[in-house]
């Protein structure tokens, strides 16, 4: 099971890709909007934002999001280390249901250039 540390780390790793993309998905990632990302197993959620084409993990919460974010995603902490270290595809992951990400459907279709 991964820690808090290694999915904050997992996270730091998806920021600096996002940062670094170029093209439709540098448009894609440079959103200005609050983001939570529920750990399941840990009970942990991680809250920031989206902007400049990065996530800025600003809090470390206990339980379950406190604040309805704009975009919320929810796993468990193996499948954010396999979704960014590429192990696991996110579109068959959202559509099984492992993962869950919630969000406005203009910021949908703009992330599904993400995937």
């Amino acid at each position: 099971m991964a820690t808090t540390e290694e999915c904050r780390a997992a996270l730091e790793k998806l920021s600096d890709s996002m940062g670094g993309a170029q093209g439709d998905v540098r448009a894609a990632a440079d959103l200005d909007r609050s983001v939570s990302c529920h750990i399941t197993d840990l009970d942990v959620t991680f809250a920031g934002r989206m902007t400049g084409g990065r996530i800025e993990v600003r809090e470390t919460l206990s339980g379950p999001p406190r604040e309805r974010a704009e975009i919320r995603l929810a796993m468990t902490g193996d499948d954010l280390v396999a979704l960014v270290d590429g192990e696991l595809n996110f579109a068959k992951a959202w559509g099984s249901g492992r993962v869950r990400l919630e969000a406005g459907l203009r910021d949908l279709f703009r992330l599904r250039k993400l995937l």
